[in-house]
């Protein structure tokens, strides 16, 4: 792993643990071994580093409905996308438990506003696009709904509930 990489591991590490404010660049760099220098040359400030770990989630979640695009039928593009949701967060719990600290602290939702309303937009139209195809009528009710599920099962899988039974929950 490059320094890169150890920066943003560490650091992910560390916002997920204790907090983005609680969390300084010192921290960091003590955790993976680095100095202050290595730190904001990767990264102009600690804002820049939260942003990029934050479009790393971004890109994986946006990923997740990508190979099940072409499935024409809705129901079973619906069902492929909730498996791949289930596999996407239990492979990727660190970063899926980041996000929602992130997404629920003030101050880090206030640095990331920009970005997390591109990734709701985006996760709203994909889903939104295959409750189309299965009702019209209630695509924007539907696709709501599916995500504050979605939302409320990552919730207690990642923070609630030590032997939470997502594999159970995914096949019902």
């Amino acid at each position: 792993m490059n320094k890169r990489e150890l920066i943003l591991n560490t650091a992910i590490d560390l916002f997920t643990k204790h907090g983005f404010e609680k969390t300084p660049v010192s921290a960091i760099c003590e955790s993976a071994g680095v100095s202050k220098g290595l730190v904001f040359h990767h990264f102009k400030n600690k804002d820049v580093l939260l942003r990029e770990i934050f479009l790393r989630t971004t890109e994986i979640i946006g990923n997740i409905g990508k190979p099940h695009e072409e499935i024409s039928d809705p129901n079973k593009r619906l069902t492929a996308l909730i498996e791949a949701i289930f596999i996407s967060m239990a492979e990727h719990r660190k970063l899926y438990r980041f996000n929602l600290n992130v997404m629920l602290q003030p101050a880090t939702r206030e640095i990331l506003s920009d970005l997390i309303d591109d990734r709701n937009a985006m996760l709203f139209e994909t889903t939104e696009d295959i409750f189309k195809k299965i009702s019209e009528d209630n695509s924007t009710v539907l696709t709501h709904t599916f995500v504050a599920e979605i939302n409320g099962i990552a919730l207690n899988y990642l923070y609630f509930y030590d032997d939470f039974p997502l594999e159970d929950i995914k096949s019902n």
